[in-house]
Parts: structure tokens; sequence; C-alpha cells
């Protein structure tokens, strides 16, 4: 088990020390502020870690927000791999953590059982559900998962790109061919489709069966970037020049790749997921856009009802209604996106927040 995050112990401390000095607001009900001296909010990564430039790191944003401005005590724990999972979560109930939350689906059926086992204690998962005996989605009365209908942020990205890209030709992979992947690659396939609708062009995805939206291109893993790197080179020899990885830290690989194409006088693009790319992933003059979860705010939320005795099994599910979800601004590449593109996106985007557009997918959260 990697030790915990020394940063997070800091904020914590720090949190704890202004609220001690500080004089409360005197609206604030004195019973929400001692519940939360005496809360404690944990998380534990998956294998990608708490500086993955996605998921992960967005999580921690969101502990570390709740334990500044709520003056909860907050530990957070890195995974090195699958076999750490359930020890990780072990070891954040013996230090007396009343709500443990995981993020991503690997830790799904650890983080269901440690649930079973101690109902007193409350949990949460980001990006999936917890995990019945069948297999299928559960709710515990401890339990809320997390979820986040990406879908949505996908298809005006996938509209993006196909109405941006200058060779006809973009792509996708996914880390492993789990929902919460897929839903994204759907979604973006789904909005290049919408795009030839729209103007008569016949731009193609690579990594992603627009036919049946099941089957693409998949690394097996979140770790390996070599291999990512490989997968964007063979996209961008079949003609691709924008490229959306959905492979956590593997999407570093991708990165590098359409670095070194562009210093050699190309002009590929990245979109990112989870978070805004522009400026998490240190690249941000080749991220497009990215399609954003919001789970930092979600995890802030979550912890703050916990701590104020407010916790609910229900389903947190991000939209672009809700501000759950969203496709982060063009940044550097505003003034490559036609014109007539991002009226059409802004339509596109009112119409699904309003109903009138159905973007869903097989791979949607309920």
């Amino acid at each position: 088990m990697k030790k915990a995050c020394s940063a997070m112990t800091l904020g914590a401390a720090v949190a704890l020390a202004l609220a001690a000095c500080g004089t409360p607001p005197a609206q604030r009900p004195t019973r929400n502020l001692e519940g939360a001296k005496n809360f404690t909010a944990c998380m534990l990564s998956d294998e990608g870690g708490f500086d993955d430039h996605s998921f992960n790191e967005s999580g921690k944003k969101g502990l570390d927000r709740a334990g500044k401005e709520l003056g909860v005590k907050t530990i957070a724990v890195q995974s090195e791999n699958s076999a750490d999972y359930a020890t990780n979560i072990y070891a954040l109930i013996q230090q007396n953590c009343k709500l443990v939350i995981g993020v991503g689906f690997n830790i799904a059926a650890d983080l269901t059982e440690s649930a079973k086992a101690n109902p007193d204690i409350q949990f949460a998962l980001i990006d999936a559900s917890f995990i019945g005996a069948d297999g299928k989605p559960a709710t515990l009365p401890n339990t809320k998962p997390l979820l986040f209908k990406t879908a949505e942020a996908a298809y005006l990205a996938g509209y993006a790109a196909a109405g941006t890209s200058r060779t006809g030709v973009v792509g996708t992979y996914g880390g492993k061919p789990l929902p919460t992947v897929q839903i994204f690659m759907d979604g973006f396939a789904k909005g290049v489709a919408r795009y030839n609708q729209d103007t008569g062009a016949q731009v193609q995805v690579k990594g992603w069966d627009t036919t049946t939206g099941k089957g693409g291109s998949f690394v097996g893993n979140f770790t390996d970037a070599a291999k990512g790197q490989a997968i964007t080179e063979q996209f961008i020899s079949q003609g691709a020049d924008i490229i959306m990885p959905v492979a956590g830290p593997v999407g570093q690989g991708t990165l590098s790749s359409v670095r070194q194409k562009n210093d050699a006088g190309g002009t590929n693009a990245v979109i990112w997921v989870d978070s805004d790319g522009y400026t998490s992933s240190g690249d941000g003059s080749i991220i497009m856009t990215s399609v954003v979860k919001e789970i930092g705010n979600s995890v802030f939320d979550t912890v703050k009802n916990a701590s104020e005795g407010r916790f609910s099994s229900e389903p947190y599910i991000g939209t672009l209604k809700n501000n759950g979800v969203a496709a982060a601004p063009f940044h550097d590449f505003d003034s490559r996106v036609p014109a007539p593109v991002k009226a059409r996106l802004e339509e596109l985007r009112a119409q699904i927040i309003d109903g009138s557009l159905d973007v869903s997918t097989p791979y949607d959260p309920s």
C-alpha cells in the first residue's frame, strides 16, 4: 500500500487549524461545524494514481477542496495495482474514515464487499456502480455511485472534431472496453455521424465500430502509454488528424506522438477526457477541447452532505443540464474551428439540455 498523500494530510491540518481559529458565520448551524471537525473523508485511487491528469486527479481535487472549505479531515491513498484495493480500503477503515470514496470501475468489486461488511461506514464510487451478486448494479443504503452521461459532451466533441478535421479522418481509442470508456467513444462517433448528416460530409472514425456501436481499439489497461502512442501513430498513418484517447494516463502516449508529429510540421490535435486537458495535461497547445466530468464538484458535494448527516444512496448522474459534464473551450484552437460549426454546437447543446435531441448510448448510467 502506498503512503497516504502528504499534501492531503497537510491540507487537512491547515483546514482544521483555520476552522479552529476562525469565527463561523452566525447563520451556520453549530452542529454541522462540529460534525465536520470530527468527520474523516477518505479516497483511494485506481492504479492510474492521483497524478493521472484525469479522473483520479479530479477526484482528489474535490477531496482537497472539502478539506479546505469544510474543515473535514481527509486521507488519500494511491493504489499501485489492483491487488492493493482491498488492503487500502481496509487501511482507510482502520483510520476511522466515515466516508470512503473509490475512483473507477476497477475498484467496484472490492468497495462493494467492504460496504456490505461495514454498514456503518458510507462509501461512494466515482464513475462506476456498486456490484450485486448477479454482476449487475446494486444499491446499498450506505453506498452512492457518482456517474456521468459523458456521451452528451462527447457528442459535441465529435461534431467539433468532424467539422474541424482537415483530413476528413478522426480517431478514438480506449483503455479497456468498460461502459465508462465506451460511452465516450460511442458519443464521439455519434457526433461525427451527425456532422456528416448535417453537411453531407463523409468524415471517418478510426478506432470505433460505428456500425454496431460496440467494437473498437483498446489498449487493455490504463497504464501502457507506449501502446497508446503506437495506436495514435497508426491512426495518424491512416489519415486521422484529431484523436481522442479515453485511457487515463495512457493518453500521455497520444500527447507525445502528436507533439512529435507537430514539431515536424503536422497539424494534429488531441481531444482530452475527464478534465480540461488544456490546463491539466501540460500540453495545452495541442488540446483542441476536452470532454469534462465535473468529478471534483460531485466529490465535494458528497463529502459535504455526508459530513452534515445528509448522505443519500441515490446515484448522482452528471449531465449537460446540471453542469456535471461539459465540452471545454477550444482555447488555442478557437480560430481553427469554423464559425458555423461553433454556432451549430450551441444549437445541439441546447437541444440535448431541453431533451429534444436524444444522444443516449447503450453505456449510459441510470
